[in-house]
């Protein structure tokens, strides 16, 4: 595999901004499945995809939606074009038969529920990473959340299904003349280790 080139790296990296506000240019369907089509193919454990991803574009889910958020996510969420719910599907090794039969993963994870929990959680957050990734490729702006209230948002989006709100991504064409200041990074020494 070849390095990408300097531009692809600053698309995706170092001139990569979270945004807080959007323009109003819609998202179509084929755009959306686009970014779910590459996302997909990103490495998880025993490939077990744990999260779910939920597209909320229409002004009523919106607006259920608004219910659990945070006070201050609830403009930038109605502003932005779609809003990701990344969930996670607490039963995600009965897939485990099809994604990896390679040989039996599942009974891993049905005989250990708190490592079901810890690995649905790790790699559905890693998922979420790659969708961000993804969508900075399709030329998309994006504004990860965690403010927000996942019990509510649960009971408003879940009630009958074993998934859990993970994380809440909003995406489109993001406004750059309302980003924040850019925001310093640790350094490698600060943040790193070679042993």
């Amino acid at each position: 595999m070849n390095p990408l080139n300097q531009q692809a790296q600053n698309q995706l990296f170092n001139e990569a901004r979270t945004h807080h506000a959007f323009n109003a240019k819609a998202l179509e369907v084929e755009t959306v499945r686009a970014l779910y089509d590459l996302c997909r193919w990103a490495p998880t454990a025993f490939n077990a995809a744990p999260a779910r991803f939920v597209f909320v574009q229409s002004p009523e889910a919106k607006q259920l939606l608004c219910q659990a958020l945070s006070e201050g996510n609830i403009s930038q969420t109605m502003q932005a074009p779609l809003t990701v719910i990344v969930a996670i599907d607490k039963q995600f090794y009965d897939q485990l038969p099809e994604l990896f039969p390679a040989f039996d993963a599942r009974s891993i994870y049905t005989a250990n529920p708190a490592l079901a929990e810890r690995a649905g959680l790790q790699n559905a957050s890693m998922q979420a990473a790659y969708l961000i990734m993804a969508a900075r490729t399709l030329g998309l702006d994006c504004g990860p959340m965690t403010g927000f209230n996942p019990a509510r948002l649960d009971e408003l989006f879940f009630p009958d299904q074993a998934w859990t709100a993970n994380i809440l991504i909003n995406i489109g064409y993001g406004d750059a003349t309302k980003l924040y200041p850019r925001g310093p990074r640790l350094t490698f020494e600060q943040a790193c280790r070679i042993v």
